[in-house]
């Protein structure tokens, strides 16, 4: 079975994403509240519909549950526009794609603290969720604000497509 690498190292930052410090994935998850940088793309289709992801049973944050299109961390030394491409590449197989930043917000729960970099696209290619995921889809607004409140989704995810107006 697949598991997250807890050696892995992050940039620990201040709420501007000024780089201050470094802490492995396991520091940065512990309830250290560390505060480390994350990027988040909302992938969307010409037709309205979010791309949401099922995140694998084996990850060690809300394993099993609906998330952002794609999410990961920035790795330590790496800039942000790099790390979403990098993501985006790695999760969904999508590199061709025009993002926008529409964000940057301060997301804390019980067990770590992010720095969180908000984009959106628009992209109606093929997607190829890689074994990083279980899976991925295409979701109506309806649907999504239907299954809010009953476990469906990641809080984060919840929290940002509320806070996004989406």
């Amino acid at each position: 079975m697949m598991k997250d690498n807890q050696e892995e190292l992050f940039p620990i930052v201040d709420e501007m994403g000024n780089v201050v410090d470094a802490a492995t994935r396991g520091e940065c998850h512990n309830g250290s509240k560390l505060l480390h940088p994350v990027v988040h793309l909302h992938v969307f289709n010409s037709k309205g519909e979010l791309y949401l992801q099922c995140r694998p049973i084996w990850k060690d944050i809300q394993p099993g549950k609906w998330d952002t299109s794609v999410g990961g961390h920035v790795d330590f030394g790496e800039h942000v526009e790099h790390a979403l491409l990098r993501e985006a590449s790695e999760e969904l197989g999508i590199t061709d794609f025009q993002s926008e930043r529409i964000d940057q917000y301060v997301y804390e729960s019980d067990c770590e603290k992010e720095l969180v970099f908000v984009y959106k696209a628009i992209y109606d290619d093929e997607i190829s969720p890689s074994e990083e995921l279980n899976g991925g889809r295409f979701w109506k607004k309806e649907e999504i604000e239907l299954n809010f409140g009953k476990d469906v989704f990641t809080p984060n995810f919840e929290y940002e497509y509320r806070r996004m107006g989406f």
